[in-house]
């Protein structure tokens, strides 16, 4: 009697290969997915801090709209050099100093030093410096606008 022929079957499920496979590009998935989320957070950090900055500046520019146009010159902060290491007198303004303590409040890793107001006559410009942590790089904002006094 002869014995029947083996026939193959046909093979179920996965081999480890393939399951291998699968594993490592779903990680790659979800490393991108990783990365696209740290980049939103420090674009979000990023925009909030220039939110932040632009109503510092208006902030400053205000109170010198209503302050007496005779103390003008008195709201000059560090009003010469350029970028984040400016010179000259710092301010002596009450209303400066209490603007530069609300600056250094918002922004991490920020020295009053490293801010400049800069007064033209009724031509002011406001300079804010920060950076994101200790080792980030620096940002800088900056302003000018006409003061007209009524």
């Amino acid at each position: 009697m002869a014995r029947p022929a083996r026939t193959r079957r046909s093979q179920h499920g996965f081999t480890l290969v393939e399951v291998l496979v699968a594993i490592v590009i779903f990680s790659l998935g979800v490393l991108g997915l990783v990365r696209l989320q740290a980049t939103a957070v420090r674009m979000s950090t990023d925009a909030r801090q220039r939110a932040e900055a632009t109503f510092l500046a208006d902030q400053l520019l205000a109170r010198m709209l209503i302050s007496d146009p005779t103390t003008a010159a008195s709201f000059a902060h560090k009003p010469a050099g350029s970028g984040c290491a400016p010179t000259g007198a710092a301010s002596t303004n009450p209303q400066v100093t209490e603007w530069l303590s609300q600056v250094i409040a918002a922004f991490p890793a920020v020295s009053a030093d490293e801010q400049q107001v800069i007064v033209n006559g009724s031509d002011v410009t406001v300079r804010l410096c920060w950076k994101n942590g200790e080792a980030g790089e620096p940002h800088t904002f900056e302003v000018s606008n006409r003061v007209q006094w009524p």
